[in-house]
């Protein structure tokens, strides 16, 4: 490759590994403790959070007791605790409570804590199984208005009436109805209806407001969910990084994402919502209304916070704000997911919702890399799942898929560094004969790719329409909940973390590494013996030696099976090359026809400039 290429690759190659340091995800400090991740913050006042920052253990503040008329009419129906109905489904545990009649704890019985080992259970699922609730912050899923009395209303803060029964089982194509009433007096309630599918994380909801005309203020009430969702994954911070809370308003997915200095973001929605969300890496709870033309707006808070034991934590507040008619009985119908963000399962209730799946961008790029993974990568993959079950060699069939498919690029790619090496000698003429006319020097050498028919940038050009590809992998990786603690071999217990062979008690300065991954060891070791096969000019050998080394400080903190997809791209890529150097190696220097030849992008530029020269000049003259 000439000095222009050279250049050229670099530029690619320093783009590349810029963004992948701007998207590595921070280790946190490594624990031994199993406790849980979830923070807990303090009630400051009714209806407002503040998370408390002090290095010492969070406690739960127990708020005042309320004067008997802060709720006006309501003020009969305060609590101090409720009743537990649990719900169990094929799929989940729902612990519903009476005080407020909304959600305490949702268990979810196919995926395991962090911290857990063993398969999951009826009988062990409260230690084993991941917890989405925020129940230490408070129960999710609330109405609130103003009153006619100018009083603050969330039933939150109140009993509603239930079945006697404590706990209910279902499964298969069973579902499940239960009624949670706030009863004011003998014509005036609100009712909260919930609808449970064995085999589905869906929830069917009513809300029905009975004889209420003329208590809600301003017309309008809002249906919430504030405690966000519980970070359930050992590297908090690396959760925090896919953590935001996201609405789908004008046909488009809108992310709201709190700082990371600890001020808080809100953000207000006017007109059709058709659905909001608050997620966090792997899991999600979605309220989806039944009519988004009858929601007036939404609204969302949220804040980052940092952690003592757990790096970074994110608390999402969000609300739909719904109009209220001022009849005598009105209904409203929701429906709730809660539980993995799965593309498929997604895709079944609606393909808005596959929108809250991940796949990555690359400088705003968004519409390139995003059809890539969603239509083809992520197909291909959970089609080889289907006759492969360990995942670890469904990556290593799918990376060798990949490199079929980009080996016509990647052939194209040598033959033309081929012939600019074989072009060296008759440019190092040029330079040699026109040495004091460095414009001859360049004309001529455009006249030498014109006349064999070679384009500069093709070495570089095939690599930069492989990168949409692999930028689209890097994000199906990442956050693919099918990778989620999944084994492979030996040491990589967890395809969805690093594979970490050696602690080395201490930070590494300027890279922040603690931790060794074994993968990406071995990427940096193929990466180098790549480099050296393919790169031949000792003007870039600087190349060999750099890029492995960069690229395995980078890859250390990335899950494993990210990098055991990349090592064996390079496996893949090593033998091919093997094969292109022994058995392909009739690149040859051949003029072209003169009537085929076409003036490449550089070839007009040049002329462009010599016409610009000539007129210069004559304009002297």
């Amino acid at each position: 490759m000439d000095k222009n290429t050279t250049i050229a690759f670099i530029l690619i190659g320093a783009i590349l590994v810029i963004w992948l340091f701007m998207n590595t995800p921070e280790q946190k400090r490594e624990t031994n403790d199993n406790k849980d991740t979830t923070t807990v913050v303090e009630k400051k006042t009714e209806d407002s959070l503040k998370i408390k920052k002090e290095g010492k253990k969070p406690e739960i503040v127990i708020p005042e007791k309320k004067e008997e008329n802060e709720y006006g009419i309501f003020s009969n129906s305060v609590v101090d605790t409720g009743r537990t109905i649990t719900i169990a489904t094929d799929l989940a545990i729902y612990e519903l409570s009476t005080r407020g009649g909304n959600f305490h704890k949702v268990f979810l019985k196919k995926f395991n804590n962090w911290y857990s080992s063993g398969e999951n259970g009826d009988n062990n699922f409260y230690k084993t199984s991941v917890q989405l609730i925020n129940y230490s912050v408070d129960n999710a899923y609330d109405i609130a208005f103003v009153s006619s009395e100018g009083k603050a209303i969330n039933t939150k803060n109140f009993r509603f009436n239930a079945p006697p029964k404590s706990k209910y089982s279902i499964s298969g194509k069973d579902t499940l109805e239960i009624i949670f009433k706030l009863q004011l007096d003998k014509s005036r309630a609100i009712v909260k209806k919930y609808v449970f599918n064995a085999q589905t994380y869906l929830i069917k909801s009513d809300i029905e407001f009975i004889g209420f005309n003329g208590l809600i203020a301003d017309n309008t009430y809002d249906v919430m969910w504030e405690s966000g969702l519980r970070f359930v994954e050992k590297n908090s911070t690396n959760e925090a990084n896919y953590a935001n809370a996201d609405v789908y308003y004008g046909d488009e997915k809108v992310v709201v994402d709190a700082p990371g200095d600890g001020e808080k973001i809100s953000k207000e929605y006017n007109g059709r919502v058709d659905w909001l969300a608050v997620r966090n890496k792997y899991f999600a709870t979605i309220m989806i209304p039944s009519d988004p033309g009858q929601v007036e707006g939404a609204y969302i808070e949220g804040e980052t916070f940092p952690t003592k034991d757990y790096g970074k934590n994110e608390l999402y507040s969000t609300r739909f704000i719904m109009p209220f008619k001022g009849s005598d009985y009105e209904k409203k119908s929701f429906t709730l997911y809660i539980g993995p963000i799965d593309y498929d399962r997604l895709k079944v209730i609606s393909h808005k919702l596959t929108a809250l799946v991940d796949f990555g961008s690359f400088f705003g790029l968004k519409f390139v890399v995003r059809p890539i993974a969603e239509y083809l990568l992520l197909p291909l993959f959970n089609f080889l799942h289907l006759f492969i079950p360990n995942y670890g060699f469904v990556i290593i069939v799918f990376s060798l898929i990949i490199k079929i498919i980009v080996y016509p690029l990647t052939r194209k790619s040598y033959q033309s560094m081929k012939k600019m090496q074989l072009l060296q000698p008759k440019i190092a003429e040029l330079k040699e004969k026109f040495k004091e006319d460095q414009q001859k020097v360049q004309k001529e050498t455009m006249k030498l790719y014109q006349t064999y028919g070679i384009n500069p940038a093709g070495g570089c050009f095939p690599m930069l329409l492989q990168m949409p590809i692999f930028i689209a992998l890097w994000g199906l990786f990442q956050a693919a909940i099918e990778l989620r603690q999944q084994p492979f071999l030996f040491w990589i217990n967890d395809l969805s973390a690093p594979d970490v062979i050696y602690n080395l008690g201490f930070k590494l300065p300027l890279f922040g590494i603690q931790e060794i991954s074994g993968l990406a060891l071995l990427m940096g070791v193929t990466t180098f013996f790549q480099q050296k096969m393919t790169v031949k000019d000792p003007k870039q050998q600087a190349l060999v030696y750099m890029m492995p080394v960069m690229l395995t400080i980078l890859f250390m903190t990335f899950p494993s099976g990210l990098n055991l997809y990349y090592f064996m791209f390079n496996v893949f890529s090593i033998g091919q090359q093997y094969y292109i150097n022994h058995k392909q190696s009739d690149v040859a220097l051949v003029p072209v026809d003169p009537s085929k030849r076409k003036k490449g992008f550089m070839q007009r530029m040049m002329d462009a400039a010599e016409q610009q020269s000539k007129v210069q000049q004559k304009g002297r003259k």
